[in-house]
């Protein structure tokens, strides 16, 4: 059986940690510390408050994120990219709102899809899934932490 030529990144493969800061700039967020999930498919983000409303015409999302210090970001306003049915850590199926928009590890940025979960037990406020790592040359140790910034060009 041959394999199928996947889609491949033009970019040297990074190597990233298990832990990293991440930025989401377009929700104001920067130097989030995210764990970095390859048994999660689809990211999460910590978020309080959670209004769905109409913009426009459209299904767009309010909401508040926690930051690790524990003070509360600024209101997030954004559209709502698609509502999926996703296994909570407990394994039980809950549907959430999934936003799309831009990520950014060390120097490289692209958009993502992040699922909006009340994460408040939880130790880290955002997990980052394979899918949102998919493609873009990104390789996880995941025995190491803190591995992104010395790539940095």
């Amino acid at each position: 059986m041959q394999k199928k030529p996947g889609k491949r990144s033009a970019q040297p493969v990074m190597v990233i940690g298990w832990l990293e800061y991440v930025s989401l700039p377009d929700l104001g967020l920067s130097e989030l510390k995210a764990k970095i999930d390859t048994g999660a498919r689809t990211s999460a983000l910590h978020a309080q408050d959670v209004e769905r409303f109409e913009n426009d015409g459209e299904d767009w999302v309010r909401f508040r994120s926690v930051h690790e210090d524990g003070s509360v970001s600024n209101v997030v306003e954004c559209p709502v990219h698609d509502v999926r049915e996703i296994r909570n850590t407990g394994g039980v199926p809950e549907e959430r709102i999934i936003i799309r928009t831009k990520f950014c590890i060390a120097d490289r940025c692209w958009s993502v899809d992040v699922s909006l979960a009340d994460r408040t037990n939880m130790t880290f406020d955002l997990i980052v899934g394979r899918t949102a790592l998919k493609n873009h040359g990104i390789a996880v140790h995941t025995q190491k932490a803190y591995l992104a910034q010395a790539q940095q060009a």
